[in-house]
């Protein structure tokens, strides 16, 4: 039998800050740029109860830990649950098994932030927040550890949601965070911009973006759904978390393809290697750079044995257990 750590979503809340999760994910980059594996992710769907099972995995052998996440949205009871089975990378066996749920605004966060400071100019003061919910929560959270930023602006379609955003980290934040009525008072003028909705279309003009911004795009994984448009995509030096997911399920790239703004070749590099120093990042001033983040097993696992290393430091979890196939593959 092997014991492996089962560690609730609230065993897991508090144990590490948004810095320490983009060290670990930064860390899993530079191993994926180095030719750790990883793929995009699986999406299986049902029309009735509509729902959509997903799942996607990495090795991070420097790390000696490899898994992924396995989740359900939708379905009859409408919400989602997220299972994270992780690995030990050498012998193969069973780490941990976490309820994913509450890290993934902060491992998801974390990719977004090592975009931000491989891609953003170094000077960058100024954030503009597309988004108001979780993922722009964890985005926010994550990238203002990376850049020392002085005003942040946010909008989504709800103005009680993105004033009450920014009052939130106006009060957690050195920066100051208003809310604004349109995506164009966000973006214009920006360094940075975030995008972090569920939008099926472009959330913003891409001819309001000036020279030098940086955008970070999570929202969608899907060839029919896009944050950003053509233009944006057409003007942007473009850095995908995978360099196949680009063209597998990368809505906003897939569609500048289709309408020919494009070609494969546009495609600069994966996110990894430009942590890992295979690929320049940005190369000048007045580059506008983007990187599209659509969730991998890259930072799923470098996230998941972060934390669970740290319950096992603190004791937490429950042990449970898992038979080698050597003892109970048998057929009898």
């Amino acid at each position: 039998m092997t014991e492996t750590l089962f560690l609730t979503s609230d065993a897991v809340a508090d144990l590490a800050t948004p810095t320490e999760y983009v060290d670990a994910v930064r860390d899993g980059y530079r191993q994926r740029g180095n030719g750790a594996a990883a793929q995009p992710r699986s999406k299986f769907f049902r029309g009735d109860p509509d729902g959509m099972f997903t799942s996607y995995a990495a090795i991070l052998p420097e790390t000696g830990a490899m898994g992924g996440y396995m989740y359900s949205a939708g379905f009859g009871a409408t919400d989602a649950w997220f299972m994270t089975p992780l690995f030990d990378a050498d012998s193969g066996a069973p780490l941990a098994l976490l309820d994913g749920a509450s890290m993934n605004p902060f491992k998801t966060g974390a990719a977004g932030a090592v975009g931000v400071d491989e891609l953003a100019r170094a000077d960058a003061e100024t954030l503009a927040v597309i988004g108001s919910g979780a993922q722009a929560r964890g985005q926010l959270r994550a990238t203002a550890t990376v850049r020392d930023f002085d005003e942040v602006r946010v909008y989504s379609p709800t103005p009680d949601n993105r004033e009450a955003f920014a009052a939130d980290f106006d009060d957690d934040l050195e920066a100051s965070v208003d809310a604004v009525d349109s995506s164009e008072a966000a973006v214009t003028g920006a360094d940075v911009v975030i995008t972090a909705t569920r939008a099926s279309e472009p959330v913003f003009d891409g001819d309001d973006l000036e020279s030098g911004t940086h955008v970070t795009a999570m929202g969608q994984y899907s060839p029919d759904k896009r944050e950003l448009d053509t233009t944006t995509i057409e003007r942007a030096t473009y850095v995908p978390d995978l360099r196949e997911r680009a063209t597998f399920d990368a809505g906003s790239f897939i569609q500048a393809l289709e309408e020919g703004a494009v070609t494969e070749d546009h495609i600069h590099a994966e996110l990894g290697e430009i942590v890992a120093g295979n690929a320049p990042g940005r190369t000048s001033d007045d580059e506008i750079t983007v990187f599209d983040s659509g969730g991998t097993g890259i930072e799923t696992v470098a996230a998941a044995y972060l934390l669970y290393e740290r319950a096992r430091e603190e004791g937490l979890g429950t042990e449970i257990e898992f038979s080698p196939a050597s003892e109970a593959l048998t057929g009898n």
